[in-house]
């Protein structure tokens, strides 16, 4: 599940770490419940937008929040765009983006490469596949645009954060992920088939 939609949002902004769901954000989450049948507890990031998501899930669905992990946190844009929208990007992020996808292992200044972001993607299917088999049954990550993007589009390698930036993916949506066969052989066990983690 993405987040609600977060003070300051629009388009191509990089939002800060701190930003809170605003109360059309609350609105929503609670528009996405009840969450499908199965789901047994919920994981998130540890963001302020997807921890008071999270925690709007759980209290209208009685679901427990199972476990907070940075896993699941958005792709750490460089600190000198954080605040900034596509209008005023530095020159030099800008010539960056443009090279990322024949360039994935090197990252902007401080911000995440998207070689990092994919393997990081990868552990976290793994983390929630694991997680899923140990608790018994299906789980609610509630996580950000573009780390879900990524991770529903393993296979495609880190060039899949390209995919991640188009996607429509709406605030307080729900979608199904299922482990690819490499997370799942990395995790302790197997998930059960047809299980969203």
């Amino acid at each position: 599940m993405r987040h609600g939609a977060y003070e300051g949002h629009r388009a191509g902004y990089h939002a800060p770490y701190d930003a809170p769901l605003t109360k059309e954000g609350r609105e929503q989450v609670s528009r996405a419940i009840p969450v499908p049948q199965g789901i047994i507890g919920i994981v998130t990031s540890p963001l302020p937008r997807a921890a008071q998501t999270a925690e709007t899930v759980s209290r209208l669905s009685g679901l427990p929040i199972l476990a907070t992990s940075g896993l699941l946190a958005e792709w750490r844009a460089p600190s000198g765009v954080i605040g900034r929208t596509a209008a005023d990007y530095p020159p030099a992020y800008v010539a960056w983006r443009k090279n990322r996808l024949n360039d994935p292992w090197t990252g902007f200044e401080d911000g995440e490469s998207l070689t990092s972001l994919h393997e990081r993607a990868g552990r976290a299917a793994a983390y929630l596949t694991a997680l899923s088999n140990t608790e018994g049954g299906s789980l609610l990550g509630v996580s950000h645009k573009l780390l879900m993007g990524v991770l529903t589009k393993l296979t495609e390698g880190p060039q899949a954060f390209e995919s991640a930036t188009l996607s429509q993916w709406r605030f307080g949506e729900l979608r199904f992920f299922h482990a690819p066969p490499s997370a799942q052989s990395s995790a302790t066990g197997s998930a059960r088939a047809g299980d969203p983690c």
